[in-house]
């Protein structure tokens, strides 16, 4: 049973920083995406950032591109998103997700796909 587990999310004022963080221990060895995505109140689910399990690879959505690092740290079976220069507008449930597939070597972006899975999500609101 794979549970993504999220951790790290609070509220801040614009131009602070956030880490969210995400246990994937129980994804086991067979990972091969993992990522976030958030959703704000009535809006559309919006894919953020992947990383492949090697952690070689890294894909960014546009509106996050230079202010959001995505990293994966396979010795704690942890993968982070680190949040600069956050807005308002970034105010939204954050959800860690993982797929076992990728589609043609990316992870989620800039080809969006369903994950396989995905974790309960963590608030970020900022003001």
């Amino acid at each position: 049973h794979v549970q993504l587990v999220e951790s790290g999310g609070g509220s801040v004022r614009a131009g602070e920083s956030l880490r969210l963080s995400c246990d994937t221990s129980s994804f086991g060895d067979t990972r091969y995406c993992l990522g976030w995505f958030r959703q704000a109140p009535g809006k559309e689910r919006e894919g953020l950032a992947g990383i492949i399990s090697t952690g070689r690879s890294t894909f960014y959505a546009n509106s996050v591109k230079g202010r959001f690092t995505i990293t994966l740290d396979n010795a704690k079976n942890t993968v982070y998103l680190q949040m600069n220069s956050l807005k308002p507008e970034d105010t939204a449930m954050y959800y860690c997700v993982g797929s076992l597939s990728n589609r043609g070597g990316y992870c989620f972006l800039p080809y969006p796909y369903e994950p396989d899975y995905w974790g309960r999500g963590t608030q970020v609101t900022v003001s």
